[in-house]
């Protein structure tokens, strides 16, 4: 490779050999671009035949790259790709992904063409191995899932608060320190509010595309989307403010749930207080039957074929109560008795 690159693209990995090849394959295939781009893999000591992959692409003089992870951690991999980087445009991709043959054009043109924003980004269609899998991808591409995401929910170009593999102002990234390597999950997210705080913006472009190779089940979803929420705290924490409102939603469905079960179960335990608790079972009704509503619009609106229906109501139900959860053991642990994360949140799930 030959002059100084467009892009570079930093790839966090980790024992990835059944997607690495895919996702490499489809940066060397990007087209119309004035220079050439520079690939950062950077891996966390892969012992599933990744090594043997990444090394085959490297010796195809495709400007891929290999950078040492020893810590093993996801924002570390990523700011270790960014000091690597050599050009001023870095894209933060997964090993998951494979992107479309104009990616890179289209988000260099993005970023040419809305100064105002340090990141751009675009869809992220996810690619379903088995009907699990699709089931709880239409979960995540609904907003009844996942709020106003458009990276995953798709919708107009214009600006939002966060995108997923996005392509950063390498100057600004460095700026504002990197990301922080304390975070297993959220750590895209958190940076992006940084960096929107600071005065920046962040683009959306429903023509960059790229896919997921999503892989899961029921209890997989549960253990992340858990994760997800602790560590959303923690961000809040760091930065002493709620980032996005509807992070709090799945955390007051579940306390609604839990507070209202456990009133009426008092009012049906203690005779004397049945009359002070007699609301409890009513709003416990209210609060499910809205949530059914909403999911079952949900379906609807989305076409969804009656056979995948259950699953992704489940799916639903996983992402929500999950969340939830993780969100109050968050406040639990570092808002109330103000602790370091726990160890077994920090063991990254998929």
């Amino acid at each position: 490779m030959s002059g100084r690159p467009c892009a570079s693209v930093v790839i966090p990995c980790l024992n990835e050999a059944e997607h690495i090849g895919a996702c490499l394959d489809a940066l060397a295939a990007q087209e119309g671009l004035e220079g050439p781009i520079e690939v950062l893999v950077v891996d966390g000591g892969s012992t599933d035949g990744t090594p043997a992959i990444l090394h085959g692409h490297v010796d195809k003089g495709r400007g891929v790259q290999l950078i040492a992870n020893p810590d093993r951690v996801t924002p570390v991999a990523m700011n270790l790709g960014l000091e690597a980087a050599a050009s001023d445009v870095v894209v933060i991709l997964g090993a998951h992904a494979e992107v479309a043959p104009d990616f890179i054009r289209r988000n260099l043109d993005a970023l040419r063409a809305h100064p105002e924003s340090a990141c751009v980004g675009g869809v992220v269609e996810q690619e379903h191995g088995d009907d699990t899998t699709r089931r709880i991808g239409l979960a995540m591409s609904s907003p009844f899932g996942v709020g106003n995401a458009r990276f995953r929910t798709g919708g107009v170009a214009g600006h939002v608060d966060t995108v997923a593999f996005g392509a950063y102002r390498k100057a600004v990234l460095e700026e504002l320190g990197g990301f922080d390597p304390k975070l297993v999950r959220n750590q895209d997210d958190e940076l992006n509010f940084r960096l929107t705080e600071s005065g920046w913006r962040i683009w959306f472009d429903p023509r960059i595309r790229s896919r997921y190779h999503a892989r899961s089940s029921f209890q997989g979803l549960s253990r992340q989307y858990r994760q997800y929420g602790y560590w959303k705290v923690f961000v809040s924490r760091k930065h002493g403010t709620v980032t996005t409102w509807r992070q709090l939603a799945p955390m007051v469905l579940l306390l609604a749930t839990v507070s209202s079960a456990a009133v009426g179960l008092l009012g049906r335990l203690v005779p004397a207080m049945e009359q002070e608790c007699q609301w409890a079972f009513p709003l416990l009704g209210i609060v499910w039957g809205l949530w059914i509503v909403g999911a079952l619009t949900a379906l609807v609106s989305a076409s969804v074929a009656p056979r995948d229906m259950p699953g992704v109501l489940r799916s639903f139900f996983v992402l929500h109560v999950a969340y939830g959860r993780g969100y109050v053991e968050g406040i639990w642990q570092f808002l109330l008795l103000r602790r370091a994360p726990s160890s077994g949140f920090k063991v990254l799930t998929r």
